[in-house]
């Protein structure tokens, strides 16, 4: 369980989170957001990297101001920002890092071959990680995700730089995972195949929250139809939600229809706008 109530943090004069309240149980629980939203503030106060201003923040129960170690024995955290050092490889990386939250060098060694070949890196297991590619690099760190059996796996932007084929080997992951994930990403697809529980985020606050069915529920029945009408602005382009009878009607006209995506929620919820 992830419990956030009136959870606030400022840098000087700027205000990062501003008073995010809500909670959830969901086996992965998506954040998503615009860059700036304060998506990775939360995850690393979640993950006790970051103290909190004010408000509280609990996981599986524990504050995590004043139970902060008893938080850190109990999850894992693939900051965005993580690189492997560049002449250790994938199986010392995942090693180090298990023996390091108290498994027995044998335990570490049969875990890390485990999680290595569940996301492809088994036969690159002992080349130096600066010669892997920038995709190949961000699995070692799912693999150390995968092979830490945390309650709670916090990934942020977990695929970056990954091909289509690596993204969906590291989704089949997460759906495996026995802990309870919460995620950050950019990709919309990755939100609605990973977690139908999702928490939107823009400069600091708590949008909406909800399964992708529940949040999209105002768009039910229509379609996106780019350049035409009166309707939101991104950009320079003008973006009119129709019913797809009525959509019919505008094929052939020049106009630009699309079925609805998680991607509408950015237009929906005025996210569009700086």
């Amino acid at each position: 369980m992830i419990e956030v109530r009136d959870l606030r943090k400022s840098y000087d004069d700027f205000e990062a989170l501003k008073g995010l309240t809500f909670s959830s149980n969901a086996p992965v629980l998506t954040i998503v957001g615009r860059n700036g939203a304060g998506k990775t503030t939360l995850m690393r106060v979640l993950s006790t990297q970051l103290s909190p201003t004010s408000g509280l923040a609990l996981v599986n129960g524990f504050d995590v101001v004043k139970e902060a170690n008893k938080v850190r024995a109990i999850v894992c955290s693939i900051p965005q920002e993580a690189k492997p050092a560049g002449m250790a490889s994938p199986l010392e990386h995942v090693v180090m890092y298990l023996t390091a939250r108290g498994m027995s060098f044998k335990e570490s060694f049969q875990s890390a071959r485990a999680s290595l070949k569940e996301v492809g890196l088994w036969e690159f297991k002992d080349k130096p990680c600066d010669e892997l590619s920038g995709g190949m690099k961000r699995k070692v760190f799912v693999a150390m995700a995968l092979a830490s059996n945390a309650d709670v796996v916090f990934l942020d932007e977990p695929t970056t730089g990954l091909d289509p084929l690596s993204r969906m080997e590291v989704w089949s992951v997460v759906k495996n995972l026995k802990a309870q994930v919460v995620l950050t990403t950019h990709y919309m697809e990755e939100a609605e195949e990973l977690s139908k529980e999702i928490v939107l985020m823009h400069q600091g606050r708590v949008v909406a929250t909800g399964t992708s069915s529940t949040l999209l529920k105002p768009l039910e029945g229509k379609v996106r139809v780019e350049g035409f009408g009166d309707g939101y602005r991104v950009g320079r382009t003008t973006i009119s939600y129709l019913d797809r009878e009525k959509a019919k009607q505008l094929v052939g006209d020049g106009y630009v229809i699309k079925p609805i995506s998680l991607d509408d929620l950015f237009v929906l919820y005025g996210l569009q706008e700086n």
